[in-house]
């Protein structure tokens, strides 16, 4: 690859994440180390936590980052029936595993080192921010692992989960069937029960990431089926463990199950990341084992799909942060045009990074993915305080804040992480739309993540129909509460009291426009309610990212007169940028839902 302006190789060691941002969000901002004080987590300091992110950041930098153009270019095929990946993709997940980033957050008595969640999540965004084609087979894994741990038997455990979490086998999550996409009530892949303890499964599934290759000794597939006789609809689904190859009982490998590979998807982005389609049980002897209670499937497979959500959430954070680390560094070396009021055209060039144009573009990327990245690590300490945190109430109040926050995790930064693609793209110039440079593949692998473990549609229709309304509005209501105190927080600082109060405006204009939506909602009209709901999503998704800058700047302002001063003034201008520039959209949002326009769900087939 050659930058054909500068005359030389593009550079592969620009940082693909600031590692002061990590520093500041994960102990400045969320203080990390605070959650050492639970009995969980009382062997670990911040030296520990360090030393796990330093062998994190070197392997991603040494293994993962270096193949990720050649991993795109080089996507996997089938030889003679099997998947075949380039060689380097095999040594970085081994050195992944070797290190023990997969059960790092698990208990001791399972091989891990009871990392805080929030910890193990900055660790993947090293690796996400590197190579997201690769690593999304440890990602699945992790989360199919998740998963046998809560919901597993003993058995289960032993035969599956362990070489999961030894990087012996991989993981899947298997919902979608070529006919139905995102609909679940019509999964129609069929579990029969046997007389031997385990069920017969037959069906399709399309789009199954990680479903075939020679990357590990085994597959772990989790399969959404309904077991004969069961009632129609999602309530009617059970969840199966459906391995590649069945275990005998003394951990040995058995005979390779009834899973045959029908054919490779080939897709836009994530291009390192074989996708595909399974038919299972063709020969009628295809094993799965019950995972959890008959008809309780998508419960469970919820368990891996809330992780998976926020996981997706921070992909795309770290594509759109990767692609802001690359147009900084290209905006601050490349020499292009003079400032406006220069006539002069012998003066010489100023470089990109001098023009207002381009600082906006720049200003938009930083605030869209150091806000995002601040509200995925956010939610991740939330789950390590719904899981271990010593008072029930602060349990409860973690476990509300996380029904709401993560379809906003999920499908706010898998659009405007996107856009900071977009942005990247364009500060790079016609060289931003050529192969030459890595922005264009970082916008296509992102342009993934809004269908990625349930499209952004699907996301709105569940933040506004189920996660507003949970608990009589009680998660609703406690989000609303954090954020006031923030505003208040904030009108209190002289330099941020104006941010304050455009929070506090935002927080009432969405309080008005829930209450105007669920008065529909109350009186029956279910669909004019959801109709505009990916407008909500977008909405209060901004207002949740103003109040993670407000935060950030109040934190921010403590060390303005320091030695650092210079990183602290960059986040209260991001927050600046944010609150002048992207939260009064959301007036406009609200005065069109309190509007309740009809204009889609109206519309009708013929008038396309």
């Amino acid at each position: 690859m050659l930058d054909r302006q500068r005359g030389g190789a593009v550079s592969m060691a620009v940082s693909f994440i600031n590692e002061r941002d990590v520093e500041f969000v994960l102990y400045e901002l969320l203080e990390a180390v605070s959650l050492t004080s639970y009995p969980r987590f009382a062997d670990h300091n911040r030296e520990t936590f360090d030393a796990v992110r330093k062998t994190a950041r070197d392997i991603a930098r040494d293994r993962f980052q270096p193949h990720n153009r050649k991993a795109d270019e080089n996507e996997p095929r089938l030889v003679d029936g099997r998947v075949v990946h380039i060689p380097e993709v095999k040594a970085a997940l081994e050195a992944y595993a070797k290190a023990g980033f997969l059960s790092a957050h698990m208990d001791y008595d399972r091989g891990g080192m009871q990392l805080p969640w929030i910890v193990s999540q900055a660790c993947m965004a090293y690796f996400q921010a590197a190579n997201v084609g690769t690593i999304a087979y440890p990602f699945l894994t992790m989360a199919a692992a998740n998963l046998l741990n809560a919901f597993g038997t003993e058995e289960q455990k032993r035969l599956y989960l362990e070489p999961m979490l030894d990087g012996r086998f991989f993981g899947t999550m298997v919902l979608t069937e070529p006919e139905v996409g995102s609909s679940l009530s019509d999964v129609s892949t069929s579990a029969r029960p046997t007389d031997d303890g385990h069920y017969l499964l037959s069906g399709t599934k399309m789009f199954i990431s990680g479903g075939d290759h020679e990357l590990a000794e085994n597959i772990v597939h989790l399969v959404l089926a309904r077991i004969a006789g069961a009632p129609p609809g999602a309530k009617g689904l059970s969840l199966f463990l459906v391995p590649r190859f069945v275990m005998n009982a003394d951990g040995t490998r058995g005979p390779r199950n009834d899973v045959a590979l029908a054919g490779l998807v080939h897709k836009m982005g994530y291009r390192g990341t074989v996708s595909t389609i399974l038919k299972f049980g063709e020969k009628g002897r295809c094993v799965g084992y019950l995972v959890g209670q008959p008809q309780q499937g998508l419960a469970c497979m919820f368990h891996m799909m809330n992780e998976a959500r926020i996981g997706v959430g921070m992909g795309a954070v770290m594509l759109g942060y990767a692609g802001y680390r690359q147009s900084l560094d290209y905006a601050r070396s490349r020499p292009q045009g003079r400032p406006p009021a220069e006539k002069d055209p012998t003066k010489r060039p100023v470089m990109l990074i001098e023009h207002a144009d381009i600082k906006r573009m720049l200003l938009a990327q930083k605030a869209y993915v150091e806000g995002a990245f601040s509200l995925g690590l956010y939610c991740s300490r939330l789950v390590d305080e719904k899981a271990s945190a010593p008072d029930t109430s602060a349990r409860r109040d973690a476990a509300l804040l996380l029904e709401i926050l993560t379809p906003i995790m999920k499908a706010w930064p898998s659009d405007w992480c996107l856009e900071a693609n977009k942005l990247a793209i364009q500060i790079h110039g016609g060289y931003g739309y050529t192969r030459d440079y890595p922005v264009e593949q970082h916008y296509r692998d992102n342009r993934l993540n809004p269908i990625h473990e349930g499209t952004n549609g699907i996301q709105a229709i569940d933040l506004l129909g189920r996660k507003v309304g949970i608990e009589n509005g009680a998660a609703f209501t406690l989000l609303m509460t954090k954020m006031t105190v923030t505003a208040a927080n904030a009108r209190r600082s002289a330099a941020l009291a104006e941010f304050g109060g455009a929070l506090e405006s935002a927080i009432a204009d969405v309080r008005a426009t829930t209450a105007a939506l669920v008065a529909v909602r109350d009186a029956g009209n279910i669909n004019l309610f959801l109709a505009n709901a990916s407008v909500y999503l977008d909405m209060l998704g901004h207002v949740v990212l103003a109040w993670i800058w407000l935060k950030q700047a109040l934190v921010a302002e403590r060390g303005l007169g320091g030695a650092e001063a210079d990183f602290y003034a960059g986040k209260i201008a991001a927050c600046r940028y944010f609150m002048r520039w992207e939260l009064p959209k959301t007036r406009a949002q609200g005065d069109l839902l309190r509007r309740l326009d009809a204009t889609c769900l109206e519309m009708r087939d013929e008038l396309f």
